[in-house]
């Protein structure tokens, strides 16, 4: 297994510590705590950057692999998604921003396996809409978690309305990502069979 695809793995690897973090407080509550806000969002943030570096050290070294171009995508679904959910519990995300989100993975999810098992048996990359959606949910998700740890109570409102904007922007960069791969993509829709 090659250099980029170890740091895919490892940002996998990642998402249960970003969870543990995550889950021990609550934004907003009697129970919030900082310091665990900030540990996420370190985790976070070094995850995300392994999304960076895996794809540049991939094409540089020309190592692009099937697996790589499976596993980096439900990297990057795992890490955002999970983030989501706990941004929906603190109030910040809206549950239709992560129906948005979710559809648009399940439709290029199941494209994509349409895709490999057609008679070519093809792998679809992610395309520039898609990277965009990631970096863009990736940003606002650590906004969202080093603006929680570092806010003092009274901004409270002010994360959480900066952080719910935030939200519905990946929503619409989302459901446009999700539209565009499954327009370009039609042919194995309509050849499927």
């Amino acid at each position: 297994m090659n250099l980029p695809n170890k740091l895919t793995l490892a940002r996998i690897l990642l998402v249960p510590v970003f969870m543990v973090f995550t889950s021990l407080t609550q934004y907003g509550t009697a129970d919030y705590q900082p310091m665990w806000y900030l540990a996420a969002g370190v985790v976070f943030a070094l995850a995300s950057f392994t999304d960076y570096l895996d794809g540049h050290l991939a094409r540089k070294w020309h190592m692009i692999t099937d697996f790589g171009k499976f596993a980096d995508p439900l990297a990057d679904k795992l890490l955002t998604t999970v983030a989501f959910l706990y941004m929906m519990r603190d109030g910040v995300c809206s549950p239709v921003v992560l129906a948005i989100i979710l559809a648009r993975e399940f439709a290029v999810s199941g494209l994509r396996m349409v895709a490999a098992g057609a008679k070519d048996g093809k792998v679809i990359a992610a395309n520039m809409w898609g990277k965009v959606k990631t970096v863009l949910q990736m940003l606002s998700i650590i906004f969202y978690y080093f603006a929680a740890a570092l806010a003092g109570p009274a901004d409270v409102g002010a994360v959480d309305l900066i952080g719910m904007v935030l939200c519905w922007l990946v929503a619409a960069v989302t459901a446009i990502s999700g539209i565009k791969y499954l327009v370009d993509n039609r042919h194995f829709i309509n050849t499927a069979k």
